[in-house]
């Protein structure tokens, strides 16, 4: 029965929208649960459980083989979701392997840790014929790790926080510390055991996280006597984490912003990694010995094994900006003026091709700050603007009020035609949501640049699902070709080359900055401003 009240439990938080209420029922189901499920109902909305061969592609395989693929495409775009067009469009098999009972959660993930890549297919068919609508979306969005259902992993956190009446920093301590089915976390929340020590687990650690700056309000606040300013540069945030064992072995990893293990995408980095501690900082490539871009930093993202030659040719290195821990000692507690001092002479001892210490920059007023987000602007997107940091400040997990500031650039604007629409996915599903827009080229026709689904209002949304409906030309699946006559200013934070691309483009982070109801889509730019962009 486990499982069902698993699925039950999806519902209810899919359907609530108060964030506060949402926390209130997965408290009640994780007090009223018993272990294992609940952890392993807590691992999936907390975003911590995968499968190694339970993808998309195989429910969309096994789904084409009992359905009209044809059919199948017109309904998800109906629907606007594939889990649960599948769990409702679910034709049970012919001759079903009938269970006498539902297994409980922890069987069932049990089934697909444990299974064979060829085997997992018939598991799934067989619980999917026995399962409800409702039975399936809850399998298919655990096995896919598609849960959207408006609750994030910070809420998971407060829930528990809330459960163990303690701050939630003390949970995001140990959040990455601990594996499903978090028994002794729980062991601990209902005072059964003491907390559990993760002193010698190498662990992500909770990273201090800057507020966009505002401009009315905040920069009256700054002095040099009191805040330092630092090159935010467009790379992705990274923390080394390092520990060294009994036999003076080191064992090292590279974590994304958000947690995720990223060291086998970077071997060369983790090779260069010779100390025991924990440091904050950007992680980019330098081709030719030089700052790479985002675009040459993402041929090295998601590369399971990466090749000698690629990472001769784009080399990873960190440019470092906080220390949290060294030898063992926390630095979080020390202003940042002292742990600026202990992460200097800890960088210089380290290999400079790997590893470089974060520039502090020169400034007396806020005009020289203006003047250096300026300069930002105009390295082509490698420097995204200005960190500004109280040099009192602790290091602490979140966002601490005015402790740290990102200022920005402004972002770049193009103004760009909507070539093809697309429905969006829950609660979007009815809408015509995702854009792909597109610049005039050297004969006259549009190329694609881009695609955005976000930057506009409610309102806004339901006036372009409006235009859209009656400017249809042409259907391709579940794409929506439209005439070319509305135009968008789209922001976007940087340009780059890309041979993927028809335009030879792509843009970084771009979004809806305006909709130009009243311009004529033969003043939208051309394909040569993105190539002023990036020098060409």
């Amino acid at each position: 029965m486990s499982f069902i009240r698993f699925s039950r439990l999806l519902d209810e938080l899919y359907f609530t929208n108060s964030n506060l209420a949402k926390e209130k029922i997965l408290a009640s189901y994780l007090r009223e649960e018993s272990d294992p499920d609940r952890g392993w109902a807590l691992a999936a909305i907390g975003g911590t459980l995968s499968f190694e061969f339970f993808k998309r592609n195989l429910v969309k395989t096994v789904m084409s083989e009992r359905m009209d693929p044809y059919l199948f495409d017109l309904s998800r775009d109906y629907v606007g979701e594939m889990s649960e067009t599948v769990a409702l469009a679910w034709p049970t098999s012919p001759e079903p392997k009938l269970l006498n009972r539902l297994p409980d959660l922890f069987e069932i993930i049990d089934t697909f840790q444990s299974s064979t890549k060829a085997d997992i297919r018939e598991h799934l068919i067989t619980f999917l014929d026995n399962m409800t609508p409702p039975q399936r979306w809850a399998l298919l969005k655990l096995g896919t790790r598609g849960l959207r259902i408006g609750m994030s992993a910070r809420s998971v956190k407060k829930t528990l926080a809330n459960m163990a009446e303690v701050e939630v920093e003390v949970i995001e301590e140990l959040w990455h510390g601990l594996e499903p089915p978090y028994e002794s976390l729980f062991a601990w929340i209902e005072g059964r055991a003491e907390i559990p020590d993760i002193s010698r687990v190498l662990t992500y650690s909770p990273v201090m996280l800057a507020s966009p700056i505002d401009e009315d309000k905040d920069l009256e606040r700054l002095s040099p006597a009191t805040h330092q300013a630092e090159w935010k540069w467009d790379g992705i945030r990274v923390q080394i984490a390092s520990l060294r064992g009994e036999t003076g072995v080191v064992e090292a990893k590279v974590f994304s912003r958000k947690g995720d293990d990223i060291s086998h995408a970077f071997p060369d980095l983790v090779g260069a990694i010779d100390f025991e501690g924990v440091i904050d900082g950007e992680l980019l490539v330098k081709p030719d010995g030089e700052i790479g871009s985002f675009n040459d930093l993402q041929q090295r993202l998601n590369k399971k094994k990466p090749a000698k030659a690629l990472m001769a040719r784009l080399p990873a290195h960190v440019i470092a900006y906080d220390v949290i821990s060294v030898d063992g000692e926390s630095q979080r507690a020390k202003p940042l003026s002292q742990r600026r001092d202990v992460l200097e002479e800890f960088i210089t001892a380290r290999d400079p091709e790997r590893f470089s210490l974060s520039k502090t920059l020169d400034w007396q007023t806020v005009d020289n700050l203006r003047a250096l987000r300026e300069e930002a602007a105009q390295t082509g997107g490698l420097i995204e603007g200005l960190m500004i940091k109280d040099r009192s400040s602790t290091y602490v997990s979140g966002r601490p009020r005015h402790a740290w500031y990102k200022w920005k650039r402004e972002p770049f604007l193009l103004d760009a035609v909507l070539m093809y629409a697309q429905r969006g996915t829950g609660k979007r599903s009815s809408y015509y949501s995702d854009y792909t827009f597109g610049l005039w080229g050297a004969d006259g026709g549009l190329l694609p640049i881009g695609k955005a689904y976000f930057g506009f209002t409610d309102e806004e949304l339901k006036l372009l699902d409006n235009w859209i409906r009656k400017h249809k030309v042409a259907r391709f699946g579940p794409v929506q070709e439209v005439a070319k006559e509305l135009v968008f200013e789209v922001a976007f934070d940087a340009a780059q080359e890309s041979p993927r691309h028809k335009s030879g483009y792509a843009l970084r982070f771009p979004r809806i900055n305006r909709i130009r109801w009243d311009k004529p889509a033969a003043e939208a730019d051309r394909i040569e401003a993105v190539a002023a962009l990036v020098g060409k």
